[in-house]
């Protein structure tokens, strides 16, 4: 039964969050961009979360934004634009993660659902999952902001191509454009989301920021988020972690890392 539509748990440094509406194959409201965005933000500022999964219940991820709520709440132009900040701000609060985001993907990926596995930093599928981005069906355009997404992970040929079709491709084409880090087995899948998460979630945490940073940074070109990166970089050199990983490697043994 779906009892809550976005289900949250956390574990020895990762959280994990659930679209969980398989019904309707995961289909996001309007109410549930707000809490996702939400969510998101309160888990990027826990000093406790490490590492972040997004995925979908059942054997889809997200057909992306429920459709039938909009003649109600998308049915004007003003509505349409409101309704847009509220998944943009969705799309916002994962890409502007201070930790890691991993997109569990199954089967559908559609919409706005692509929009959020854009959001996050890596994506990994089963070879059944499907990609599209209709919104040309739709009579609708694409957020701006959520676009530079999907042209950094896909690439520009690529959102070309899914965006002026509204074309679907698969598990496989989705590798090759760069969108997936790796296409696993269904009987590996949970165990591989599961292995990821925890590595990162067991590394020193200021490093894996800077990192996160500094390729936002590569990216992006801009000045200011370059010297947010220099500063997060910087300021490994005097944490305990870093004597604490020099301690540990010295000693042949395990680091244990706090954050600081």
């Amino acid at each position: 039964m779906e009892t809550e539509p976005l289900l949250l748990s956390t574990s020895d440094g990762v959280a994990t969050v659930v679209i969980n509406r398989p019904a309707r194959k995961n289909a996001v409201t309007q109410a549930m961009w707000v809490d996702l965005a939400a969510r998101a933000n309160i888990l990027s500022a826990d000093p406790d979360v490490r590492v972040i999964v997004l995925r979908g219940m059942g054997d889809d991820f997200s057909a992306g934004a429920d459709i039938g709520e909009f003649d109600t709440l998308r049915g004007d132009a003003t509505s349409a634009r409101a309704y847009e900040a509220t998944n943009s701000a969705a799309f916002a609060a994962l890409r502007n993660c201070t930790v890691p985001v991993i997109a569990a993907i199954r089967g559908i990926c559609f919409g706005g659902g692509f929009g959020l596995a854009a959001a996050c930093d890596l994506r990994i599928a089963t070879a059944d999952a499907q990609f599209a981005v209709p919104a040309a069906r739709l009579g609708l355009a694409y957020p701006q902001d959520a676009m530079g997404d999907i042209v950094w992970a896909a690439g520009p040929q690529m959102a070309r191509y899914l965006t002026y079709t509204a074309g679907r491709i698969d598990a496989r084409a989705a590798l090759s454009a760069g969108f997936l880090l790796e296409i696993v087995e269904a009987e590996r899948f949970d165990a591989r989301i599961d292995e990821i998460a925890r590595t990162i979630a067991e590394n020193a945490p200021l490093s894996v920021r800077a990192s996160r940073a500094a390729i936002r940074a590569a990216l992006s070109h801009d000045a200011e988020e370059a010297a947010l990166a220099q500063a997060a970089g910087d300021a490994t050199f005097l944490s305990d972690d870093y004597a604490e990983g020099r301690a540990a490697f010295a000693a042949r043994r395990t680091p244990m890392f706090k954050g600081r």
